[in-house]
C-alpha cells in the first residue's frame, strides 16, 4: 500500500475498530496520553498493577510501556504485561524514556528488551544512540546531541533488537533495520510542550493497534501527528492552548487535510 494514503486509511481503521490500547506509561503525562488515544478515536486504558496487568493485556490490542516514571515495581509489571502482550501476539511498545540519563534507567531498559519481545523501541537521538550502545549522555528526558551515525545506530539496533526503532526530533526516523522512513511534519512548539514525546509513542501504540506492518504503522502515526501539531499551530497560541488545539486537530483531521499535509521520505 503506498505511503500517501495508509496514513488516511490507518487513521479512518482505529475510527471504525475503537482498539483497546493498554498502557503502563508515565504518571506526569499520562491524561494527556488518555486522551491523544481517545481523540484519535481509539479506547485508552492505564492499568499499572501487577495484579491486573496480565489480564488487561489480554484483551487489549497494543501494549504500550513508558519509563519515564521509572520505579522497580512499575518495571515489574511492565514485564508482566509485556509477557501476556507476547502470548497474545498484540504489539508491544517502549518508550525509552531517559535512557542515558542514569544508570538505573539503562539497566531497566536492557531488562525490559533481554526479557520480552518489544515490537518498537521507540526515543529520542541520545535515547535511542544509548540504547544502541553509544556512550551518550540524554539530558533527564531531553535529548542531547549525538555524534554518532544515528541512522546506523537505529538500523543496528533494529536488527539486534528484531524490532522498529523510532528516533523523534524535527525529523522523525523509523526503521526496521532494512526499510527507512523519513516523517517531516510537526512544529517546533511541540518542544515547549511537556508530554509531546510521551504521546507520539501512544499515537503509535494506536496505528501499531491495527497495522501489522509496524514499519509502516509507526510511519503513519507521526505523519498523523505532525499534521494535526501543523494544523494546532496555525494559530498565534502559547504551549498550554496549543496542547488542547493539537487534541482539537487529531479529532478532526480529515483526509484532505492528511494527503496534502504529510511529508514522507523513503
Amino acid at each position: 500500500m503506498p505511503m500517501n494514503s495508509t496514513a488516511y486509511e490507518l487513521l479512518a481503521c482505529i475510527r471504525e475498530r475503537q482498539p483497546l490500547v493498554h498502557h503502563l506509561t508515565n504518571w506526569v503525562t499520562i491524561y494527556d496520553c488518555a486522551q491523544v488515544v481517545k481523540s484519535l478515536g481509539a479506547s485508552p486504558v492505564m492499568a499499572h498493577a501487577r495484579e491486573e496487568v496480565t489480564d488487561m493485556a489480554q484483551i487489549a490490542s497494543a501494549l504500550v510501556l513508558n519509563i519515564g516514571t521509572l520505579t522497580i515495581e512499575l518495571v515489574e509489571a511492565m514485564k508482566l504485561a509485556a509477557e501476556a502482550a507476547g502470548q497474545k501476539g498484540i504489539p508491544v511498545i517502549l518508550d525509552v524514556c531517559g535512557a542515558g540519563a542514569t544508570p538505573l534507567r539503562d539497566q531497566k531498559v536492557l531488562e525490559l528488551l533481554d526479557s520480552r519481545r518489544v515490537s518498537i523501541i521507540k526515543g529520542n537521538a541520545s535515547e535511542i544512540a544509548r540504547v544502541a550502545g553509544a556512550r551518550v549522555k540524554t539530558k533527564g528526558v531531553d535529548a542531547s546531541e549525538v555524534e554518532s551515525d544515528l541512522e546506523e545506530l537505529a538500523r543496528g539496533l533494529a536488527i539486534e533488537r528484531k524490532a522498529t526503532v523510532v528516533v523523534t526530533g524535527a525529523q522523525d526516523l523509523v526503521t526496521d533495520g532494512h526499510r527507512f522512513f523519513r516523517v517531516n511534519n510537526g512544529h517546533a512548539i511541540m518542544t515547549a510542550v511537556v508530554g509531546t514525546g510521551c504521546m507520539a509513542t501512544s499515537v503509535i501504540g494506536t496505528f501499531a493497534a491495527v497495522e501489522p506492518d509496524l514499519c509502516v504503522a509507526a510511519t503513519a502515526a507521526l505523519a498523523v501527528y505532525g499534521v494535526a501539531a501543523e494544523v494546532a499551530a496555525q494559530k498565534e497560541i502559547g504551549p498550554s492552548a496549543f496542547k488542547q488545539s493539537l487534541f482539537d486537530s487529531l479529532y478532526s483531521l480529515d483526509q484532505e487535510t492528511i494527503e496534502a499535509r504529510q511529508s514522507i521520505e523513503r
